[in-house]
């Protein structure tokens, strides 16, 4: 393969972290620009919450901010049973003292998470590129494969504006943020920390690579770190690594002591969190019944014929990939292209666990794909082009590629203005929502119960501190049954003796009676002789149940 003049100008440290710096400060600034629209758009009237997607999982990470920032267990306090004290998560321990120490918000704190999480992750990112390819035009092109493609859902926009007449199909070709690192920062900072596990793969190769089983070691510290805050990956991280041992030893025809010592060194310290999540929800009947509701989502790793919409060109080029390197080849195979293509074979399969998480084993995926995808093109494409038309067309090939993956990401950037733009439920909150809350806070017992939809609920465990009676898809017990019931509270058609029998059956002491609740129903608490107005504005009024 040639390599230019301009190539060989290129191959200098300082270009490359200029690059690497460049790439992240234009990410974040992007990803900033939605947030700073719907703060200083925000009507005189209203608030915007500072999440930019699934306010329902958003409310139950700030909830459990607020737990943890006072005490090292939370409970579950989206769902008006009584529940013990017994979850532990390090990243929203860790986020909720943080915002008690800088006396930030959760919107603040959810900001510096999202920055952090962004820029390491990226750093991460361009080392892993750099380690599988020495080539710098490569390197930087599979990196910016890998932090801003997303897939082939512009191909579903258009025919939501074309032939479906304004209906989206499939959306979550489109919305699946766990392999898309824009859409993660942008919106999911927590995927894009949890994705920092592939550095223990980067340490596991390099200790190989030195035959130093020191490296396992800080991997295992590495590996119990992060399953404290995302226990799932764990089984990305064992099967991974056991898989490539797996190849490894098929290759050599002896088993690698090496990776086999690095295995159990990296398994010991670090099974400790999935101990702990096996536990809470074997054991716990709530917490069991949380996981059970998972699927109450109905989110789950798209099928075969849908994948390669999510996943785009990228995977599309590593599936070509795959015949022309013949990875099945062992004996021609160094350890850098085992471990690719075992990282890439191997995370197919555990995309596909029947679990209602399996979803979230695509995440950190988008790394191996871009790094495949981009040898495609510039080991395999170009020098066939270059034959062809006898000029060197990588780097053109190089940005083709670029551009191919940015069209989804961009409309979904674009987008964000557009939602936002309406300036309602459920990323704004009225400034009486508010009020009506810190009126809670404040009087409210903790052990407190709130009935209210579930777009108020959502927001009630974390800025009131009590039980919300509907909040969360799975973490709200009899998830459907409770939303049946809220709706049938606020009809008109339902009668005092059933809405007493609710309110009675859960121990419910505060309505909430505000915007979103009227669109629920015509029903009026204000007629109902066991319910006392205690918070009164325009707009919302908080109701005590008498005893």
């Amino acid at each position: 393969m040639r390599t230019s003049d301009s190539q060989l100008k290129e191959n200098n440290p300082g270009s490359e972290r200029w690059f690497v710096t460049g790439v992240i400060l234009i990410i974040l600034f992007l990803t900033t620009l939605p947030y700073l629209y719907g703060y200083f758009s925000a009507p005189a009237d209203k608030q915007f919450m500072g999440i930019m997607l699934d306010v329902p999982d958003h409310g139950q990470y700030f909830s459990w901010m607020r737990e943890l920032a006072h005490a090292p267990l939370a409970a579950n306090k989206l769902t008006p049973e009584p529940n013990r004290a017994i979850f532990f998560n390090l990243l929203w321990w860790g986020m909720g003292r943080l915002g008690r120490i800088l006396g930030l918000g959760f919107a603040g704190v959810f900001q510096i998470l999202r920055i952090v999480s962004a820029v390491l992750f990226l750093l991460l990112l361009y080392r892993v590129c750099a380690w599988f390819i020495k080539d710098i035009a490569m390197r930087k092109t599979a990196f910016l494969v890998a932090a801003l493609g997303s897939g082939l859902g512009w191909i579903l926009v258009v025919l939501k504006y074309t032939l479906t007449k304004g209906e989206l199909l499939f959306p979550l070709d489109l919305y699946v943020a766990e392999p898309n690192t824009f859409l993660g920062i942008l919106a999911y900072p927590h995927f894009i920390a949890a994705a920092l596990y592939i550095f223990i793969f980067d340490l596991m190769l390099r200790g190989q690579a030195a035959n130093k089983l020191s490296y396992s070691f800080w991997a295992g510290l590495v590996a119990l770190f992060l399953g404290w805050q995302h226990a799932y990956d764990l089984v990305l991280v064992y099967g991974i690594l056991g898989g490539y041992t797996l190849v490894v030893s098929l290759r050599d025809r002896q088993i690698s002591p090496y990776l086999v010592k690095s295995l159990v060194i990296i398994g010991i310290i670090s099974w400790w969190p999935a101990l702990y999540s096996v536990i809470l929800t074997r054991l716990d009947p709530l917490w069991e019944q949380v996981l059970a509701q998972f699927a109450n989502a109905g989110v789950y790793t798209p099928n075969l014929f849908h994948l390669p919409i999510l996943m785009g060109i990228g995977f599309i080029l590593v599936i070509f990939n795959f015949l022309w390197e013949k990875p099945w080849r062992l004996k021609t195979s160094d350890n850098n292209s085992l471990f690719l293509w075992s990282w890439f074979i191997f995370n197919f399969f555990f995309i596909y666990i029947p679990t209602d998480f399996q979803i979230h084993m695509l995440n950190g995926w988008q790394a191996p794909i871009a790094i495949l995808a981009t040898r495609a093109v510039y080991q395999h494409i170009a020098p066939k082009v270059e034959q062809w038309l006898h000029r060197d067309y990588r780097t053109f090939l190089g940005i083709t590629l670029i551009l191919a993956v940015l069209p989804t990401n961009l409309y979904l950037l674009a987008w964000r203005f557009v939602d936002l733009s309406r300036h309602n439920y459920p990323y704004y909150l009225y400034q009486q929502d508010i009020a009506a809350m810190k009126w809670l806070e404040a009087n409210a017992s903790p052990d407190s119960i709130v009935l209210s939809s579930e777009t108020t609920g959502a927001y009630i465990p974390a800025m009131t501190g009590a039980y919300a009676f509907l909040a969360h898809w799975a973490q709200t017990l009899n998830y459907y049954e409770k939303s049946r019931m809220v709706k049938n509270f606020f009809s008109s058609e339902y009668d005092d003796a059933s809405r007493r029998e609710i309110i009675s059956s859960f121990s419910v002491d505060y309505i909430y009676y505000g915007p979103a609740e009227q669109a629920l129903g015509e029903y009026n608490p204000s007629a109902c002789s066991w319910l006392k107005p205690v918070f009164e504005s325009p707009k919302v009024t908080v109701f005590a149940v008498k005893p």
